[in-house]
């Protein structure tokens, strides 16, 4: 009998990527609700990031740069509707997004730029 049937050795049998997608939700909906603005944008940073390392583990995503800056559009689209179509009270929220999108998108393309090239 096998140990694991099923699992091929060439395989990983666990990815971290699951954990920090969950951390990085719970922590980005607790600086939302709470309007704490570090919170929500360092939530979000790790909830995009996480998410992108997935999709490039899976090997839907060729690099994870150009993941981060598909991923910061999304959330320049939402926090932008969000700040621009809401009260003063929600507008801090809709900003928080718009932060963590524009910090997304510097690192996509700085990440990008300075991503050596495969030989």
């Amino acid at each position: 009998m096998d140990e694991q049937p099923g699992l091929s050795d060439e395989y990983r049998k666990a990815s971290p990527w699951p954990v920090f997608v969950a951390f990085g939700l719970a922590i980005f909906e607790v600086g939302i609700v709470m309007a704490l603005f570090p919170v929500a944008v360092g939530g979000l940073l790790l909830f995009v990031g996480s998410v992108v390392g997935i999709l490039t583990e899976s090997g839907y995503v060729a690099s994870p740069w150009k993941g981060l800056v598909v991923a910061s559009v999304f959330c320049l689209a939402a926090g932008g509707a969000v700040a621009l179509t809401t009260t003063d009270a929600i507008r801090l929220r809709g900003l928080a997004i718009l932060v963590g999108g524009l910090l997304v998108l510097f690192a996509g393309v700085f990440g990008s730029v300075w991503e050596p090239e495969a030989v």
